[in-house]
């Protein structure tokens, strides 16, 4: 793993370093991971042409879990370090990874892209 890598993990570890403990513990049954780049075959829910896709949470948000969830894999939450370290420079590059895990992991929560917008959290 190049350096380069390994300080960008560091930088998703820190925004979840930073998340309120509580809502740490309430993360249940996700995965989140990082990948150089979405493959061809990730599901593009960019809204439109010129939108990037960063992140991207895969999965049953906590708000739709019934009693029937249980056996299940784990939902994931995927981080796109390639459009990342490309758009922001290096200076914005750790508020942009924080932006980013806040945005998935408010999906694990039901939250949606809309309020996502309205928080100031697209």
């Amino acid at each position: 793993m190049s350096k380069e890598t390994e300080e960008f993990y560091e930088l998703v570890e820190r925004a979840l370093e930073g998340l309120p403990a509580g809502l740490r513990e309430l993360l249940d049954n996700v995965a989140i991971v990082v990948e150089d780049w979405p493959d061809y075959s990730t599901p593009l829910v960019a809204g439109g042409p010129d939108d990037t896709l960063y992140g991207l949470y895969e999965g049953v948000p906590l708000t739709e879990r019934g009693a029937g969830y249980y056996g299940i894999l784990p939902d994931r939450i995927t981080i796109f370090r390639g459009p990342l370290e490309r758009d922001f420079p290096p200076e914005e590059l750790e508020e942009q990874v924080r932006i980013t895990v806040v945005h998935e992991i408010a999906h694990h929560f039901g939250i949606s892209d809309e309020r996502l917008e309205e928080l100031g959290w697209a």
